[in-house]
């Protein structure tokens, strides 16, 4: 590598800590660490990955190098995939229908592709590049592309979910969606021929310096409050047809419906056939006293 180009690397991954700890400080200082904890832990994290990998890439002992570097990388992409998961509950925070069915398929993404990772390293075994290369590099086009569609999803659905482009989770996303963006697009070019791994790598540490930007931005805006309730209309049905598909109708067979309905009919015609038999009584009662009295008045006169 050019040692132009070696220094200008150097100087913007070094950018990175100094960044992160900003927007660290920053939401420490505003309470966000607490509404987004799992972010956090993701920023402090990439502090302390840099500590680590930094000295070791300065001292040039590239197998320590090499398998540290691909360990944390499969941690941060983990925190990674754990920060869409908690964007996600942020924006459905009021749609708890919505939030669990988010949940649960959340956890089989995961598994799923933790197999797909598991059997790619498996079955590349044999080959030049190392199983932990390959398993990484597989979960990490997952995440990337998982994250690029969050992006795409709240920017879509935004108006009917009542999010605002000003809200935290907003700009989280934003930020996370935008370097994955770039990330999978210096891929595809660096696998296609037309740009060199020197490129990919320069424009990657350009691309995550302005997403943590992005991210300080965020943190110093006030998050407007949600849209009012008539706004989101639509994904409160949306919650309540689910709400409906999980808890069914509370009969499990229609026989149990149908001796209800008996139940409440006979009850109905009895209370009819007792109404009808207390009528009786009373009319009958009435007759007997009318008559009663008819047989007395002539003996009184």
């Amino acid at each position: 590598m050019n040692p132009k180009i070696q220094l200008a690397c150097n100087v913007l991954w070094s950018a990175h800590p100094v960044l992160q700890l900003s927007v660290a400080a920053l939401m420490f200082k505003r309470k966000l660490h607490r509404k987004f904890p799992i972010f956090f832990a993701y920023i402090v994290s990439q502090v302390l990955i840099f500590s680590v990998l930094f000295p070791i890439y300065k001292w040039g002992n590239y197998p320590e190098y090499f398998y540290t570097y691909w360990i944390t990388s499969g941690v941060s992409l983990v925190l990674g995939f754990m920060i869409i998961h908690e964007i996600f509950l942020d924006v459905f925070r009021h749609y708890h229908t919505l939030r669990d069915l988010g949940s649960v398929m959340f956890k089989w993404a995961a598994l799923v592709m933790l197999l797909v990772a598991f059997v790619v390293a498996a079955s590349n075994s044999g080959h030049d590049q190392e199983p932990i290369m390959e398993a990484v590099t597989t979960v990490q086009r997952c995440v990337r592309v998982a994250q690029c569609g969050l992006v795409l999803f709240l920017i879509i659905f935004s108006r009917y979910l009542g999010v605002s482009w000003r809200q935290h989770s907003f700009g989280i996303a934003l930020g996370v969606g935008g370097f994955a963006t770039i990330e999978l697009g210096t891929l595809a070019l660096y696998a296609g021929g037309p740009m060199s791994q020197v490129s990919v790598h320069v424009i990657n540490l350009v691309a995550y310096n302005l997403a943590i930007l992005v991210w300080f931005t965020y943190a110093l805006l006030e998050s407007p409050a949600r849209a009012p309730e008539t706004i989101r209309f639509t994904p409160h049905r949306w919650d309540r047809s689910l709400s409906d598909l999980q808890r069914p109708a509370q009969y499990d067979s229609l026989i149990p419906m149908f001796e209800s309905m008996v139940d409440r009919a006979l009850s109905r015609t009895q209370g009819d056939y007792s109404r009808k038999e207390t009528a009786r009584e009373t009319a009958a009662k009435a007759v007997a006293s009318s008559s009663g009295l008819r047989a007395v008045l002539p003996r009184t006169r």
